[in-house]
């Protein structure tokens, strides 16, 4: 082989690696969308358009059918502190459980004591097992759940979609200076 023909196939290669899609494995994660928030009967605290969030985080469900979809679960735990909470969401009860006209695309559901999801070592156990290098986050709370686990994901190394179009958010001040943080990690906002 000629010092030409090495160059114009190592050309090739080259070319070939760089046109070469990597695929990225996405886990799209569904945050608290269970009856105590966005329920028929959820608590008076919470105060969503649910019919309009439920309809936007089944968009985005539908829209990735190809990747990952997990479910989390807020589940408090019983103790004196909580008993006083304006709310109650305790395992075994109907308050915890999914809304019922959410999409359910998977069986893959993760429970949290606290509002980051990652705070269960099981979520990112399962999803390093599964090869995950992106998650992109919707539900509820915008100023609350969702970006703590948008920034627990930064934390663990994966790259975070916030798709804003499907998170309910109350607490429009956390809202404001955690999405801050968030864009300042270079999460990316759709």
């Amino acid at each position: 082989m000629s010092v030409l023909d090495e160059k114009i196939e190592e050309n090739e290669k080259i070319n070939w690696d760089l046109t070469e899609v990597r695929k990225v494995k996405k886990a799209l994660l569904v945050i608290d969308m269970q009856n105590v928030c966005v329920g028929d009967k959820h608590a008076t605290y919470f105060r969503y358009d649910n019919e309009i969030l439920v309809q936007a985080v089944n968009e985005v469900i539908d829209a990735n059918e190809s990747n990952m979809v997990i479910y989390i679960k807020n589940v408090m735990k019983k103790n004196l502190i909580n008993k006083f909470a304006p709310f109650q969401a305790y395992e075994g009860t109907e308050e915890v459980e999914l809304v019922s006209n959410l999409r359910i695309a998977s069986n893959y559901v993760f429970t949290k004591n606290e509002g980051n999801a990652f705070t269960n070592p099981k979520l990112n156990d399962f999803l390093k097992e599964h090869n995950i290098e992106c998650v992109e986050v919707v539900g509820v709370d915008g100023g609350g759940c969702v970006a703590l686990t948008a920034l627990g994901a930064i934390k663990e190394g994966y790259s975070v979609i916030v798709n804003e179009s499907a998170i309910g958010t109350m607490f429009d001040k956390n809202k404001e200076k955690y999405f801050k943080k968030l864009r300042k990690s270079d999460v990316k906002f759709v």
